[in-house]
């Protein structure tokens, strides 16, 4: 079987219930394999058997169900706009000859007669011009046999058009006493839904605004730096690794790429959430979509367009928004069996009222009114709706929520292990002393830089500043993670790592050696011995800087009754001395990336275990942990694992994060409890059950009402986490 993953951008869903339709209807096809379609990111991800199916069948079968697809994100933004300029432009309408039937039906301005015949027609504008929408929604689900809320509406209105329109027209078909109309009602219903719409459209557009500013963020266009120096303008998506470009003063960075001339302020606030331009030289890299404020640079393209940092995360957030979370599923779920209930529950209330209590006016304004006041839009936007507003917030503080399904997982979390090197501390290693002479350093030089670590970093740029290149090409390597390196060069081992790895290799510390060794274990950060053949030759003593939120951050832990654990490669003596610093309890030295993932697995028989690293070492158990953080500045592999990218690589925003899933978790019950609540007390309501003790009916009109005001009260509530302080 070949399969093929496709990512089509959907116009016109207007709830929850379009999506899970389009998922239902293409489920049942033959060669689709998985099909996820996400009303709140307007974005269908699909997997086909291209032996079966096609994309082209796809999308045809998509449109069939009434909806569009969209191949250029501008386009679907633009057929959404055109979307939301229809539903107010309708709404208004709506509202206005929703108000005039009103002042002809309460005043004595007309004839009754030609009052009468004025409402109908005014009330026929409404229902089929306005209410268009619904009854066009409505078919097309019934043909799916997917029971939206459209059906509940489409069915509610025309009901009591279509008995109006009788009454109006053949009166003598009814006995005097059920000679009513409620074309005003019907208009008054459809006027509100629509505001409904208007309202849940408008919000939407805002809860998703940070991910349209990113993408409005890429550059359309770049100053392409020819060989003979002349510039050409051409697209920024046509630019190619090792293109240099020109960036003036006030114009984006049109490529992640490296400084190659000049020096400006970058203003990476949209990116990395930094508040403050940096200062960027010769040699410091630089990220798409971020702004030169100050200054003319050149730079060397180190990325092509689809590899930025800025289209990764616009991916990921893509990709986050179109995730559920468990609880958003089992509200789905209800949604979808909701409707069939209803029409049952309104065709029982007409026949309680109609045929065991006689009261056959009764009977229709309950039977409408239940099929209005159901309708499931609330409980289908609560989760999705929540969720965006959490990506969309997270985002703006630097943390890229990859995996909403966290959001549930992170109040249940008892311990979070951190890395030690480039995740507690600032990873920007130095070596401060060596007792290794300098006959060696070339040799040592060529060896560490064949590994990205940052000691072994730390180690070239020592040798470097001895005015030392370290470019020959070695025999043999072996890097072994956690350790070190083994090499091979002219035909002699050479073992750089920490004392573990030299003793697996029965290489012993030479006693001229242990006195420097044991001197600077007590007060450096770590040390890295070399030794050639079975001999030691010395070892270099290193240095690195805790970050200035870390200690902040494991009191916040503490408080939050969190148990804060270091895990690290380190040895035991400079893991004690930074956890002591930071006041942790709980170390684990010395451990390779195997025994870190193990450690995790331990620890998660206990309870939910939280891991924030940075290194490809820390993948891993970044993976395995209930939550994984990396940060931005970690390897891309550790990146790929982690449910959390920091963008902004402070350690804060591990708080910021737990405070922001705690609050959306909070959001989305509450948008559940309202959503449930005004159906519950609704229905029953609607029904009529407290006619025949306090003579209470609920009018068709104030279903409506109450209706729209649920969906309204849960996107409101939604977007409270775009202002609440974490």
């Amino acid at each position: 079987m070949s399969t093929e993953k496709i990512n089509l951008n959907i116009s016109g869903m207007t709830c929850v219930n379009c999506s899970n339709g389009i998922e239902k209807f293409l489920n049942k096809q033959k060669g689709i394999i998985n099909t996820k379609v996400s009303f709140a990111a307007h974005e269908g991800l699909f997997e086909i058997d291209k032996q079966l199916y096609s994309k082209d069948k796809l999308i045809q079968n998509i449109e069939k169900l009434g909806y569009k697809v969209e191949e250029d994100i501008k386009h679907l933004e633009e057929q959404e706009k055109k979307t939301f300029a229809k539903i107010k432009k309708l709404f208004f309408i709506s509202m206005t000859l929703a108000i005039t039937i009103f002042i002809f039906a309460f005043s004595n301005l007309l004839d009754i007669s030609i009052k009468t015949y004025a409402i109908f027609i005014l009330a026929s504008i409404v229902q089929f011009y306005c209410g268009a929408r619904f009854y066009n929604l409505a078919f097309k689900a019934i043909i799916n046999k997917n029971y939206d809320m459209n059906v509940l509406v489409a069915l509610g209105t025309s009901a009591a058009y279509f008995y109006s329109s009788t009454v109006l027209f053949f009166p003598f078909l009814f006995p005097e006493n059920l000679r009513f109309m409620y074309f005003d009602g019907a208009a008054v219903i459809i006027t509100f839904m629509l505001l409904g719409r208007y309202l849940e459209e408008n919000s939407k557009q805002k809860a998703g605004d940070f991910l349209k500013k990113l993408i409005s963020l890429a550059p359309q266009n770049a100053n392409l730096v020819k060989e003979d120096n002349s510039i050409e303008i051409i697209q920024a998506n046509l630019l190619k690794i090792g293109n240099k470009v020109l960036v003036k003063t006030g114009e984006k960075i049109p490529a992640d790429g490296v400084i190659i001339d000049g020096n400006a302020d970058i203003d990476t606030s949209m990116i990395t959430g930094e508040s403050l331009p940096l200062f960027k030289k010769t040699n410091d890299e630089v990220l798409s979509g971020t702004l030169n404020t100050n200054g003319v640079i050149t730079i060397k393209v180190l990325k092509e367009s689809s590899d930025t940092t800025l289209s990764k995360i616009i991916t990921l957030l893509k990709s986050a928004q179109s995730k559920q979370i468990p609880i958003s599923r089992f509200a789905d779920k209800i949604a979808n069996i909701f409707v069939p209930t209803v029409i049952i529950i309104s065709i029982l209330t007409f026949l309680v009222w109609g045929i065991v209590i006689g009261d056959f006016q009764n009977a229709i304004i309950a039977s409408i009114s239940v099929l209005i006041i159901s309708c499931p839009c609330a409980l289908g936007l609560a989760t999705p709706i929540a969720i965006v507003s959490s990506v969309s917030r997270g985002a703006k503080e630097g943390i890229l929520i990859k995996n909403p399904e966290i959001l549930e997982q992170i109040k249940d979390i008892k311990y979070a292990v951190f890395d030690k090197t480039g995740t507690l501390t600032k990873g920007n290693i130095k070596v401060t002393k060596t007792d290794i002479e300098k006959k060696y350093f070339k040799t040592i030089g060529y060896i560490e830089n064949l590994s990205e670590h940052p000691i072994s970093k730390a180690i070239v740029s020592f040798v470097e500043n001895q005015k030392i290149t370290c470019n020959e090409q070695i025999d043999k390597v072996e890097i072994i993670p956690g350790h070190g390196i083994k090499a091979i060069f002219e035909e002699q081992e050479f073992i750089l790592g920490n004392k573990k790895l030299l003793e697996d290799n029965n290489i012993t510390i030479l006693a001229e050696h242990l006195d420097f060794y044991e001197k600077e274990l007590e007060k450096s950060n770590g040390l890295i011995l070399v030794s050639i053949g079975k001999k030691t030759i010395g070892s270099f003593s290193l240095e690195d800087e805790i970050k200035e939120d870390a200690k902040e951050v494991i009191e916040n832990l503490k408080k939050m009754n969190i148990t804060p654990i270091l895990l690290t490669g380190d040895n035991k003596i400079t893991a004690s001395k930074v956890a002591q610093e930071l006041n942790i309890e709980k170390v684990y030295a010395q451990v390779i990336p195997t025994e870190k993932y193990d450690v995790i697995k331990e620890l998660q028989k206990e309870s939910k275990v939280m891991f924030i690293g940075d290194g490809i070492n820390d993948a891993p158990s970044i993976k395995q942990a209930d939550i994984g953080i990396t940060l931005n500045s970690g390897s891309d592999i550790s990146k790929d694992a982690g449910d959390i990218v920091l963008i902004n690589n402070e350690l804060k925003s591990v708080i910021k994060s737990i405070n922001l899933s705690v609050e959306s978790m909070r959001i989305v019950k509450q948008n559940l409890f309202w959503a449930f609540a005004y159906n519950i007390l609704g229905i029953p309501l609607a029904a009529g059950v407290l006619f025949p003790f306090f003579g209470v009916m609920l009018s068709p009109m104030y279903a409506g009402i109450a209706m729209s005001f649920s969906s309204v009260t849960v996107v409101l509530n939604s977007l409270r986490l775009k202002v609440k302080r974490l």
